[in-house]
């Protein structure tokens, strides 16, 4: 008999969703970091697969005016890699906002800074 409830306990289990949600994994920009050129793109990575069309990516300059950026899209074959494209921007800090849903329908938000300048 207890074998069979292990079996069974493991075939639950091995049935069961995994209901995750998708957290920042890495940028480009980096967290934190300064790049000596404009980027062209800001490539959010997350843990699992994301919902452009649920999902937004907002860039902001050092005095908080809204940077116009492309729609977010996700790369052919990986939707866990959201990408905007972005105009020229000059030197200055800015602040990258995203609130994220994933495949799997949870919602996930968060921000980071990045630098551009020498």
């Amino acid at each position: 008999m207890r074998k069979h409830l292990t079996v069974a306990l493991l075939l639950t289990m091995a049935a069961s969703p995994a209901w995750a949600h998708a957290f920042l994994e890495r940028a480009s920009p980096p967290v934190g970091g300064k790049v000596t050129a404009a980027p062209r793109d800001i490539v959010l990575i997350f843990t699992e697969g994301v919902e452009p069309a649920f999902t937004t990516i907002r860039l902001r300059d050092a005095h908080g005016t809204a940077i116009p950026t492309g729609k977010p899209r996700t790369e052919p074959g990986d939707d866990r890699r959201l990408v905007i494209d972005l105009p020229s921007l000059p030197q200055g800090v800015y602040t990258v906002i995203w609130h994220a849903t994933s495949v799997d329908t949870h919602k996930t938000e968060g921000s980071y800074q990045f630098t551009v300048g020498p």
